[in-house]
């Protein structure tokens, strides 16, 4: 694993050999600047990222679409003010053609729009506020994970379909969370017994799971990613709430990285997802197999939108025969790539989000005797974010 130790580090890592012919020797390598979360209770989550865009590239031979690369590791340490800093030095020093790796909303909203007026492609891993998905999208701006509100609201339509009347939300208060939680009432339609929104590094929740229980909910839906999560879903469940509320989450509310830590207690959680490790397609497979051989463990979905991020950049790249040099073609490249992603086959919709298919994944115990997430049945296909009709730009 990848080790981040200054907190505004920026680390160049040679991740592209030219080959030895006179063409390849001559190009110089597309830069990328990688910025994501390396510290804090979240750093486990940009660490997972970062291993499977690693991995792929590893697959890939050190190139992308044939093109050398260098790699620049930034850490923004969930602090916009950081993101911005590192942001502006690998733009202004570094000279980066693309910036990805992003984790967090509002770190992403604070470097978005220096980028964009540095005329910087910018490739968001997991981040997808509903701010850049609608009217304020841009032709520089693309996501390979699906747009914030969608997991949850195939989580609002599957417990809607289930029967379930009364739901209490609880959610970090940060860009993500409220988009996540606007997305589960879009489709969602039974009463919201309660709605809180704790700060985002907060860890005590005795307070919040006391009004889950006077709400008389009958399920709680909740997103608190990485270490906040752990210890919500922790003490959730030492409350004895558990016993008689059923717990629900975003997919990234529970994940590989958060099982581990939280254990026997995350049994029985469910959520909906575009990727679960058990998807029985031979790129998944060849994805988890390095994966583990790797990292000597299980993926999480951070680590295949990682892996799924490098084979944008490589289907993009390859569809110019490995000329990276002119940006606008690389766009149009970009907002154009169709390939075979470890989720299915990858394509955006109009506002250069993919369109997702999601599906019931639920924590169970393996015939390994290992707790992970196990693919259910699809509750949504090729589902597209209600804001990409209001996305217009000119793509030139």
């Amino acid at each position: 694993m990848s080790k981040h130790t200054a907190p505004t580090m920026i680390g160049v890592a040679l991740l592209g050999l030219l080959a030895n012919t006179g063409i390849a020797a001559a190009q110089s390598p597309l830069k990328i600047g990688f910025v994501s979360t390396f510290s804090g209770p979240q750093g486990v989550l940009g660490e997972e990222i970062h291993n499977g865009f690693d991995v792929a590239l590893a697959q890939l031979g050190g190139k992308l679409g044939g093109a050398p690369v260098d790699v620049i590791i930034g850490d923004d340490q969930v602090k916009p003010d950081v993101a911005r800093a590192v942001v502006d030095k690998m733009i202004d020093q570094d000279k980066v053609d693309v910036l990805t790796g992003m984790l967090n909303s509002a770190v992403l909203l604070a470097m978005a729009q220096p980028a964009f007026k540095a005329d910087k492609i910018v490739i968001s891993t997991i981040a997808a506020p509903s701010n850049l998905a609608g009217k304020q999208c841009d032709a520089h701006f693309f996501v390979a994970s699906p747009q914030n509100d969608g997991s949850s609201e195939a989580m609002g339509q599957y417990l809607q379909a289930k029967g379930v009347k009364r739901v209490f939300l609880i959610s970090s208060n940060y860009p993500a969370g409220r988009d996540k939680m606007a997305g589960f009432k879009r489709y969602f339609k039974g009463d919201i017994v309660g709605e809180i929104y704790p700060a985002f590094t907060q860890m005590d929740y005795a307070a919040e799971i006391a009004q889950a229980r006077a709400a008389n909910a009958e399920a709680v839906y909740e997103f608190l990613p990485g270490g906040v999560g752990i210890n919500f879903i922790k003490q959730f469940n030492s409350s004895g709430l558990g016993k008689t509320v059923k717990l629900y989450t975003d997919f990234g509310g529970i994940d590989e990285t958060m099982i581990a830590a939280v254990g026997d207690d995350a049994l029985g959680m469910s959520t909906a997802s575009f990727w679960t490790a058990g998807m029985k397609t031979p790129l998944n497979q060849k994805f988890v197999a390095g994966y583990i051989e790797k990292f000597k463990r299980s993926p999480s979905f951070y680590a295949a939108a990682g892996y799924d991020t490098a084979l944008l950049m490589d289907a993009a790249i390859k569809s110019l025969g490995g000329k990276t040099g002119d940006k606008a073609a690389l766009r149009k490249a970009l907002a154009s790539a169709r390939f075979e992603a470890v989720r299915g086959q990858f394509r955006f919709g109009p506002n250069q989000i993919p369109l997702s298919d999601f599906y019931l994944t639920t924590v169970t115990m393996g015939a390994d005797g290992k707790l992970g997430l196990a693919l259910g049945d699809k509750i949504m296909s090729d589902h597209q974010d209600v804001y990409a009709p209001d996305c217009k730009y000119d793509v030139n």
